[in-house]
């Protein structure tokens, strides 16, 4: 039954749930990997994740919030790491199902770290028109000036940059970036609203940007998660070739 829903390959994000109410453990380390195989209904084979060119070992009776992305639909489920080996060279994390899947309500996106060159500038009043209870339409107009950044991090949900120059918080901006996708190389430009600023101590005027999207396409939004992913399989495929 579950087969209809979870197959292989599928992309995987695994967060730990933790016993306790300490304020410290409110943001909590999500993992991404993907699905190796399902062996029944309550038991399902998942690669184990990478940081970088590292393993990373989740424990063995270890319990996580698992969603997996399924096409356009998100499921999750809690599930509980019973086993870990090696199998056709690849490191497997055996988990047990403890909840029925069910379709992801409020989804949060996991951040892929990079360093990939961003373009950005204020959005003008001139490019929002008001679209009465619906969400503002926005009409770039082409060819205003840019400022150079980097982006630090970007997620289906938003991205962290790095620059030499200051954004207000609360105010809208257009991302202009490239990214690699299903073998072709696209530019972006999407509207972001900042939703936090700091001053960076280890860099000389640097600045660092926290950006939500706004009013993005899911189509857009699940390419930049396609892109994720592949960057991700990427890393561990060179990890493999190097054990």
């Amino acid at each position: 039954m579950i087969e209809k829903y979870i197959k292989p390959g599928q992309r995987v994000e695994m967060k730990a749930i933790k016993r306790t109410s300490k304020k410290e453990d409110a943001e909590e380390k999500v993992y991404a990997s993907k699905v190796y195989d399902v062996v029944s209904d309550d038991e399902i084979e998942i690669e184990m994740p990478m940081e970088q060119t590292k393993l990373i070992l989740l424990p063995v009776d270890g319990e996580y919030e698992v969603n997996f992305y399924a096409g356009p639909v998100l499921y999750e489920c809690v599930a509980r790491v019973i086993d870990r080996y090696k199998s056709n060279n690849v490191y497997i994390l055996l988990f047990e199902l403890e909840t029925n899947l069910r379709k992801h309500q409020r989804r949060e996106y996991y951040r892929y770290s990079c360093a990939l060159d961003m373009d950005s500038r204020n959005l003008s009043e001139e490019e929002i028109f008001e679209a009465g209870d619906k969400q503002d339409i926005f009409r770039l107009v082409p060819g205003l000036p840019l400022k150079h950044s980097i982006i630090a991090d970007i997620s289906g949900g938003g991205l962290r940059f790095i620059s030499n120059y200051e954004y207000e918080r609360e105010s809208l901006i257009v991302c202009k970036f490239e990214l690699f996708v299903k073998g072709q190389s696209k530019i972006y430009e999407i509207v972001g609203k900042v939703l936090n600023v700091r001053l960076l101590e280890t860099r000389n005027g640097g600045y660092e940007h926290r950006v939500q999207f706004v009013n993005i396409s899911n189509q857009t939004r699940e390419e930049i998660i396609q892109f994720i992913f592949d960057e991700e399989r990427k890393h561990r495929q060179k990890e493999s070739r190097w054990r």
